[in-house]
């Protein structure tokens, strides 16, 4: 759905409720939701009550003047306080919770991430007496791999990995994960700065499974990688957007979300599914064990799976909803975009979930990966250093024939 800026102000009453009706954003009044169900958001006003609430950034709509902030409505609606932050990949997230016991009310994390968060204990069950618009969610996100029995999680969006490329700086097909190896793009390309993503692009371009626990297909993707890095610009997690829409580089990869927004931003954009398939992702909403406001936090659940919520989100973000009645409200354009929503043959034949790995494997991809980056911290190194060296030679040759000439002049 093409993001539709907020009518400027001057803009006569009539013609501003004229645009909102036609609108698929459906703008509510300040004071009230179009849709918003009889559920009690009243029940803890007057307790101050702050939920610390954790996404990956530019994943809600909040903060931005031309679109609704859900987190304010939130906050009017209940008399909650909201303290939202950001991180930028699901291994930060639980380098947080894990290494700090960061207090956090509510998360969303991915899929693999959420099994794994499971079996450590690091969320906790939910009661959904207290999120009966989980009734939304459609039947194909409930009782995932991830959650067999959708205890711990309700669906937030979904969404594909996909290539994203600037139609006046990349001249060939683009089909495929070869072109993320393609040396004619030295130095334009971009590439996750997470392994699990990252792997899954070189393993998929090898034709092994994203979950594959084979060292031998782990240590072929990890050199792949390392053929790759050279011919890389950057590797990157929320920086690819300033990249991208500027311009200065020509290709990556991201999530399908994402690329919508970019695209949005700069013309130029497009996006290309790769046929040797790709990573099929659904991002989860999640209370920590450590959440100190449980109840609170399932109220802040049940408000992000109200239809109006939804669809504002889904707007604003760009990412699939799983949302049966938001889904409904989008426009035609929006629900036949094989960049958000692919056909069912492609999502059948061609993507793959990540799923929870051995510890085991877990580590050695891990390991991996900080020798690929090592190697890339390192080569920065050298190249910082042989620069600083030959700034310091020119510098002695500078001062010896300005000390010649000087001589040159007394004599």
């Amino acid at each position: 759905m093409i993001k539709i800026k907020r009518i400027l102000s001057f803009i006569s009453a009539l013609i501003l409720t004229a645009v909102f009706m036609i609108s698929p954003k459906a703008y509510a009044k300040d004071d009230e939701l179009e849709h918003l169900s009889d559920y009690n958001y009243s029940k803890f006003k007057g307790k101050n009550i702050t939920l610390n609430i954790a996404n990956w950034g530019e994943y809600m709509s909040v903060n931005d003047p031309d679109y609704m902030d859900v987190n304010k409505k939130f906050e009017k609606l209940t008399g909650i306080k909201i303290n939202y932050q950001t991180y930028e990949s699901n291994e930060t997230l639980y380098s947080k919770i894990k290494g700090s016991g960061a207090d956090y009310d509510i998360i969303i994390p991915s899929d693999y991430m959420i099994s794994r968060m499971i079996k450590e204990d690091m969320i906790q069950k939910l009661n959904f007496d207290n999120i009966p618009n989980f009734k939304y969610i459609d039947k194909k996100f409930v009782n995932p791999v991830y959650d067999p029995k959708n205890k711990y999680s309700v669906p937030y969006t979904w969404g594909v990995v996909a290539i994203v490329y600037n139609k006046k700086l990349v001249d060939d097909k683009v089909d495929s994960w070869d072109i993320l190896w393609d040396e004619k793009y030295r130095n334009n390309i971009l590439m996750f700065n997470n392994p699990r993503d990252a792997f899954g692009v070189a393993l998929l371009r090898e034709g092994y499974s994203l979950n594959t626990e084979n060292k031998k297909e782990i240590l072929a993707a990890s050199e792949q990688l390392k053929k790759q890095k050279p011919i890389v610009q950057a590797y990157v997690m929320d920086e690819i957007f300033g990249k991208m829409e500027s311009g200065s580089s020509a290709i990556g990869v991201y999530y399908a979300g994402d690329i919508k927004g970019m695209m949005d931003v700069n013309p130029d954009l497009t996006y290309a599914l790769p046929k040797e398939g790709t990573n099929r992702f659904t991002d989860a909403i999640c209370i920590p064990t450590t959440a100190k406001n449980k109840e609170a936090a399932e109220m802040y659940i049940n408000f992000l799976c109200e239809t109006d919520i939804a669809l504002a989100n889904c707007d604003y973000i760009g990412y699939s909803t799983p949302h049966t009645e938001a889904y409904k409200l989008l426009d035609d354009e929006t629900k036949n975009n094989p960049l958000q929503y692919p056909d069912d043959e492609y999502l059948n034949t061609k993507t793959e979930a990540f799923l929870a790995l051995s510890d085991e494997t877990t580590k050695f991809t891990q390991e991996q990966w900080n020798e690929l980056k090592i190697q890339q911290d390192t080569n920065s190194i050298i190249i910082f250093v042989t620069f600083m060296v030959i700034l310091l030679i020119i510098d002695i040759i500078a001062k010896i024939i300005r000390a010649k000439k000087k001589k040159e002049e007394l004599y």
